[in-house]
This record gives structure tokens, sequence and C-alpha cells, in this order.
């Protein structure tokens, strides 16, 4: 029996049918920036790599609450084990204890590029064409996505598997899936590492991969190094995260960054390093705005000590007469308590947060999405009524959450609320790796220059009816992170994207949509068809 016959890919307790958007996790506030994805990866003999992964996926949960998974090898198979919700939906006890092995890899999934779908949750697996399997999981965005594609439906690698006329699986529509079809193939006649070192240099934009064969756990970074990766010790082990934070949950000791440009190689033998590309870094700084942990480390510096520096530099750029500085938890706090600081008005909890308002599978229905932010937020009125209020929260993409919220705070007898934004204004859309709005959705697109730049914040300020609107300048923002702006991305505030982009219609989060979904036979998934089904106890 081939190492293929005996991979295990899982399937979904949901029917293929219903693998759908319609049915995806819907978050009742759709105006926030999304999260991305969160990639995890353990080499670790006599553990239970399974519990270690599930754990690590949780402290990646806020990086992408759409789909989870699993893919776990025990040295003869790789069994994968996804679906669509939360990693506490995805998994039980039962689940975990039937996937043994000593090196795995997990995904949680917010979509960038291919829809809410089944087939597009993550780990992707794939069979290569010497009967190994190959596990996939990947943070960022391709934006060269479709003439990898291209590629790849040359080779026929992706697209439907049709027989008869009818479509008999369905196909995956995300970078992702296009690159490990790559990889799988790349690897006919060299090894999973010698195909990634020649694949790695023709992906453009961001990735932070962990892949993995029967025997080796595999983690890359893209040149710029657009998203965190990061390389932790256990006492029998090796652990691969997006963030230091998934390290501490498992007990793991922070090594180092995985550098822009590198792929390692962990197995019985060690840690192998190898360069594909030379490092240009240009680290997202939302990561420290918003995506990331306030407990997670990035290049050096603690993620909530720059939240609170840019509040202690906001309340330097934005000072205003008030009687009490709030966040809009939870993602607002550090940069509140900043503030306070450096303004000396007194810091207090002015709203509080629903713990439970999150991602489900249930759509919720009109009535539910009208209640929009009371149903997440309420106000404590004892605390604001009659006081000038400072509301400090992290930043406005579209502007509905701060209009409804300021509304409230008025309803609950603020006498004032002066806004202040814990970033630049957003004025254009990431693609790499943030599901933003369209720029034509921004609340704040102008132009940039000094007399549009005040208007610009003139009509943000009266379309969400604060009375004052700040937001910290990208010098101060930079400042607080400690590194050099020459190292950081801040296209989305600027408009200067490091990694060039191609024409519009080869590019956005549906590129691979409509493309990929009905081809000829010979467009076959390289996923093994006779693998067998892992269900849910």
């Amino acid at each position: 029996m081939t190492n293929a016959d005996m991979t295990v890919s899982s399937e979904s307790h949901l029917p293929a049918a219903t693998r759908t958007a319609t049915n995806a996790p819907a978050d009742v506030d759709e105006n926030e920036p999304r999260e991305e994805c969160g990639v995890f990866g353990v080499w670790a003999p006599s553990e239970d790599v399974a519990k270690l992964t599930y754990y690590g996926l949780y402290a990646l949960q806020h990086r992408g609450q759409e789909a989870a998974g699993i893919a776990v090898s025990d040295g003869s198979q790789i069994l994968v084990f996804k679906d669509l919700g939360l990693v506490s939906q995805v998994f039980d006890e039962q689940t975990l204890a039937a996937m043994p092995g000593h090196i795995a890899i997990g995904h949680c999934r917010y979509s960038t590029t291919g829809g809410v779908t089944w087939e597009n949750a993550q780990p992707i697996f794939r069979t290569t064409a010497v009967g190994s399997g190959l596990a996939l999981g990947h943070n960022g965005n391709l934006v060269n996505t479709s003439e990898l594609a291209g590629r790849a439906r040359e080779l026929g690698l992706v697209g439907n598997s049709v027989s008869g006329g009818r479509v008999q699986q369905a196909a995956a529509t995300s970078d992702s899936d296009v690159m490990t079809a790559l990889l799988a193939h790349a690897s006919t006649d060299s090894s999973i590492e010698q195909a990634a070192m020649e694949l790695l240099p023709t992906l453009r934009g961001a990735f932070c991969l962990t892949f993995m064969d029967e025997h080796t756990l595999y983690a890359a970074r893209d040149p710029h190094g657009v998203r965190p990766l990061v390389l932790g010790r256990l006492e029998r082990g090796w652990v691969v995260a997006s963030e230091t934070a998934a390290l501490d949950i498992v007990g793991a000791a922070f090594v180092r960054e995985i550098e822009p440009g590198e792929l390692l190689a962990i197995d019985a033998d060690g840690v192998r390093s190898t360069r594909f590309a030379n490092p240009e870094p240009k680290g997202c700084v939302f990561e420290y705005v918003y995506l990331a942990r306030p407990d997670t480390t990035i290049a050096g510096r603690s993620v909530h000590a720059t939240r609170v520096e840019i509040g202690r530099r906001l309340a330097t750029e934005h000072a205003v007469d008030a009687d009490l500085v709030i966040p809009v938890p939870e993602s607002g706090t550090p940069a509140a308590v900043g503030y306070a600081q450096g303004s000396g008005v007194p810091y207090g909890q002015g709203l509080m947060k629903n713990a439970y308002v999150g991602r489900t599978f249930i759509q919720p229905s009109q009535t539910i999405r009208q209640l929009g932010i009371r149903l997440k937020l309420n106000p404590l009125r004892e605390v604001i009524r009659g006081k000038r209020l400072v509301v400090v929260d992290d930043s406005i993409v579209r502007g509905n959450t701060q209009r409804a919220l300021i509304r409230m705070l008025r309803e609950a007898g603020a006498l004032e609320i002066h806004v202040r934004i814990a970033s630049p204004p957003v004025k254009w859309p990431c693609f790499y790796g943030i599901d933003f709005a369209s720029r034509a959705e921004l609340i704040a697109n102008g132009t940039g220059s000094e007399d549009s730049y005040d208007e610009m914040i003139e009509g943000v300020r009266r379309s969400i009816g604060a009375d004052t609107l700040g937001y910290i300048s990208t010098e101060g923002m930079i400042a607080a992170t400690e590194q050099p702006r020459s190292r950081l991305c801040c296209a989305c505030f600027d408009g200067d994207y490091p990694i060039p982009l191609p024409a519009e219609a080869a590019i956005g989060k549906n590129v691979l949509e409509g493309v990929l979904t009905g081809q000829s036979e010979a467009m076959l998934l390289g996923e093994n068809a006779n693998a067998s089904a892992l269900s849910r106890p």
C-alpha cells in the first residue's frame, strides 16, 4: 500500500451543497477591518501534536474565524480535518484523539482570496506524483494569483473534477490551493524542500507558510516579511506560529523570527535554514495597530507597548479638554490608557462589550442586524452621563460603527464626544492579507494633499457625528513601533505598495471564482480521490 492510499483527507459533517458562503460564519459588525489568517506548526515526537496545534490555533483565533483545520502525520500518512467555524466548533476531544502523530500544522482562516467554502478551508491537502502527502496552511495574500492559476491550469492541476458531465469534486478557489498544487507537482522529480526552493521565488505578495509531508515540517516567509512568523522551542520539539502568543500558550520558548525570504525544514536531524530570496523587510504596520494580539511581540517590540505609546502620542498631537477617556473595547483599550497617561484626563470604562457576540454558523436575522453596535457594546450610563468624553478607537474604515456608537453615547447622556483614532486615516485597500473595504467604500479616501486632508477629516467628523476628530500621524504611529519606516508597509495609509500590483482585473478576493469552477475533465484536483473520510464522532 502506498502513502497515497494511506493518506486520509477528511470530509466535513456538513452536506456538500451547504458548504458555501451562505452558511459561512458571519459577524454582526461588518465594518471593521477583517483579520487574515493564523498558521501554526509543530514537530514533536512523544507529544500530542494535534492538541498542541488546537491550543495554538486558539491563541490565533483572532486572526481568522471563518474556518479552522489541522493536518497530522504519524510518519506513514497525513490526516486532515477541517471545517467552517471557530476552532472550538470544528474540533472536540474525540476528533483530536483520533489524530495521532508527531508532526502537525494548523490554520484558522479569514478569506482574502476565494470565498467562504469548505473547499477553501485549510490546511490544503494534495498527493504528489510520487505518492507522498502534502498539507499546507497560508497566511497572507498573493498578488500574482491569476498568473499562477494559469500555470496550474495548463498543467491540469486545478479546477472542478468532472465525470460524465457532472461535477464530482468542487474546486477550491484560493491562492493557497494554487500554490499547493504547484508545489505538489514540482516535487515530482525532487524533494518537497527542493520544490519549495523553486516555487517560492515565483510567488509575489505576502505569504507565511507552514507545510508538511509525512516526515518533515516546513515554514517559509515572503521576502518582505509582511506578516509575522516565529520559531519556538519545546523541550522535545519545535513550533512555528504566526505570533509569539501562540508559543506562550503551548509552553514553547521563543527562539527567533523566521527571516524574510527564509525556508525552514524541521525533522529528526534538527532545523535546516535556506534562503530562497534576499530579504527586503516591509512588515505590516497594521499588525501593531489592530491585527496582532496585545501580548505578542513583533520585531522585538511589544504590541501592547506600541499601542500605549500610540495613545500617548495621540494625546500630544490632539489634546482636548475632557472629563473622561474611554476605549472602544477591546482593540482601543491600550491606546486609551496611553491617551489618559499623556493627557492627564482620567481613564474609565464607559462601554461594556458582550463577550459572546462573535461569528456563528447561523446567519443573524435582519432584526438582529438592525441592533448593530448595540448588540456588541452597551454604555455605562452612570459613568458617561454629563461627561465630556474622549473616545479612543483603533481605526475607522467605513465609519458605520463609530456613527452608531456616537449616537448611542449621546442618547446615554454624554455632553461632548471627541473621537481619537490610534492609526492614520485608512485611505487605500490592502492586497497583502487584510480584507478592507474597496477604496470607494472607505470613508477617508481623499487625495492626501494638506488642504484636502483637513477637508477629509472634517468630512469624516461630520459623517460620524463627533464634536472633534483626531487621527495619530503616520510619523507618530511609526515612531511608536520603534521600527525604521523603511522596514514597514504603510500602504493602507499612504498608498505606497511595496510589492507591485497587477492590473485591477487580475487581483481581488474573487479573482479565481468562476475561473476554476467549470474546467474540463483534465482539470483534476491533485487530492487523493480515494482518500478515506474522518467522520465527526
